[in-house]
């Protein structure tokens, strides 16, 4: 390296991009690398361990130091004796919280400006963000850096990242600090920990079935060491003499491979590439928009109860039934950036990281489902969880056809009996009757035995009547001592229900609870942990609710 006293710090330098830039530093040799995060104190993973990063911590080619953009102390210290700041820290863009956005990416940046500035810093780089220029509803075409700042930002993050790159801009040439900002467009690689867990959790769900609006729309990902080299080029051309750093300084510049591709076109590639089925079913805009809209003011009613940001809020179903392409010819004509791996390098690259996501790394369930355990294991739980598609489809023949013959009609439910077992009477005599062979077939005789009760099948009868009889019992000798609150409750709570269901007409208890048998049953078999996990939060935020409330009273 030319001078042992030349440094940098990378921001946020621990962030999926930023350890990507970080280790390419120090391949290249460039300069001495300073990591900035929030952290207390740097964890490596094992790669990175026995790695360039962990040999070069250990030499001293690289420190990592504990800061808090928002106290602009901490950020001076960070920037001590630097000459490069690339300034890659933000918040998470999934959360729309405008106070956490505004603080990192506005007042976060102000400081890491003034620093620069009051330590003669020679050039600071910004991350900035392609969303910058995105308002959400309009869809972006090989778009320019000519493209103004929308009215209205699509999120807050969006809002504040704008005008943090407003701000860096504008204090380039103050105090001989030269600045540019980077929009890299939807990055993508190994170590990601957003964009490819989020499709396979959603796939592990079932979720990743559905195309949301006509599936046509373009984008521009970037694959990440891309976006690390973009970075490079621009500190090289603010670093060099004459037009090129007065050409280069002050601007901003889209970064994307070059190849764009139709967004849910990468949403399948990546899922095929790791096992899973790609989207097929499409979901017009109108219809998921309003859920959106619904489940969103959900998570900001339930969020300081612990609730996570869900999949589906407005912001995400805007980014990805939009297109948004970018035109790169800037970058490449005053930063010399050209993508140093293609796109489709890119994405096996990518998928081959993620081999621990693999379909075939879904841990399997041990023993039966609660569903089957539920239903009893036997001949119901095969047909009501579609164990046998054929055995399944011919029980809701036969039940759709005595729905339609003995209670659509009307009957009550003694006629409707009487009715069913005069059927059966006629058809057990009529096949009774009829010879072993006829036209060459063999018609199968259900035999006598068939009805009959086995002594164990009467005992395992006898034994379930009794014990539900004696539940009912210690149910009803626990109320009696009235201290059991819960059981007052459960009991009040099922007879109320029991009651709604008696007052609903045979037709209509077929109706729907036939469809239900069929469909609850096994749709929880398939999402049992999903379900179950579902509940368990909701069981823990009336918990933390009911603790809350105790607190204020």
């Amino acid at each position: 390296m030319g001078g042992e006293d030349r440094w940098c710090v990378v921001t946020g330098g621990r962030g999926f991009a930023a350890r990507h830039l970080v280790e390419m530093l120090i391949r290249y040799d460039m300069f001495f690398v300073r990591i900035a995060d929030l952290g207390p104190s740097i964890k490596l993973d094992p790669t990175e361990e026995n790695g360039t990063l962990g040999e070069a911590l250990r030499s001293g080619r690289a420190q990592y130091v504990s800061a808090d953009l928002c106290d602009k102390s901490q950020v001076l210290k960070a920037c001590q004796g630097v000459e490069v700041v690339f300034h890659m820290a933000a918040p998470d863009s999934s959360i729309n919280k405008y106070e956490l956005h505004y603080s990192v990416n506005v007042k976060g940046t102000r400081n890491v400006i003034d620093a620069c500035i009051e330590l003669k810093v020679k050039r600071l780089i910004y991350t900035s963000s392609p969303t910058v220029v995105f308002d959400g509803i309009h869809g972006i075409i090989n778009g320019d850096e000519s493209l103004p700042y929308p009215t209205k930002h699509i999120d807050s993050y969006s809002t504040t990242k704008a005008e943090g790159e407003a701000m860096v801009i504008k204090s380039n040439g103050i105090n001989g600090l030269l600045t540019c900002c980077i929009r890299p467009s939807s990055i993508f690689g190994p170590g990601d920990k957003l964009l490819v867990p989020s499709l396979v959790s959603a796939a592990r769900a079932g979720k990743s079935k559905f195309i949301i609006g006509d599936g046509n729309n373009m984008y521009d990902f970037t694959y990440v060491e891309n976006v690390a080299h973009a970075h490079i080029c621009a500190e090289r051309a603010l670093a060099s003499e004459g037009t090129v750093s007065e050409k280069a300084a002050g601007e901003a510049y889209f970064i994307t491979n070059m190849e764009p591709i139709k967004f849910w076109e990468f949403v399948s590639l990546v899922l095929e590439g790791l096992g899973y089925e790609r989207p097929r079913i499409k979901i017009p805009i109108f219809v998921i928009m309003p859920i959106a809209h619904l489940v969103e003011q959900t998570y900001k009613l339930l969020a300081p109860y612990g609730m996570k940001v869900p999949q589906i809020i407005p912001s995400r179903i805007r980014l990805a039934s939009c297109s948004r392409t970018f035109d790169c010819s800037k970058a490449n004509d005053r930063l010399g950036y050209t993508p140093i791996v293609p796109f489709q390098e890119g994405l096996r690259r990518t998928i081959e990281s993620y081999s621990h996501l693999r379909a075939e790394c879904q841990p399997k369930r041990d023993g039966p489902s609660k569903s089957s355990i539920c239903l009893g294991r036997g001949l119901v739980a095969d047909v009501l969880l579609w164990r046998d598609k054929k055995q399944t489809l011919t029980t809701i023949f036969i039940l759709v056809a005595i729905y339609f013959n003995f209670i659509a009609p009307g009957y009550t439910i003694v006629t409707a009996v009487s009715k069913l077992l005069l059927v059966a009477s006629v058809f057990l005599f009529i096949q009774g009757i009829l010879p072993k062979k006829m036209l060459g077939y063999t018609i199968q005789k259900v035999p006598g035995s068939s009805f009959d009760f086995s002594e164990e099948m009467s005992r395992q009868v006898a034994l379930s009547v009794a014990c539900v009889w004696n539940s009912a019992v210690k149910s009803l000798r626990s109320l009696c001592k009235g201290n059991d609150w819960t059981l007052f409750l459960k009991v009040v709570l099922s007879l109320l229900i029991l009651s709604f269901l008696g007052a609903i007409s045979l037709q209509h208890l077929c109706i729907i609870g036939l469809p239900i048998a069929f469909i609850v049953f096994f749709v929880y078999e398939k999402k049992e942990e999903e379900i179950d996990h579902l509940v368990s939060k909701i069981l823990s935020l009336g918990c933390k609710l009911k603790s809350d409330v105790k607190k204020i009273q």
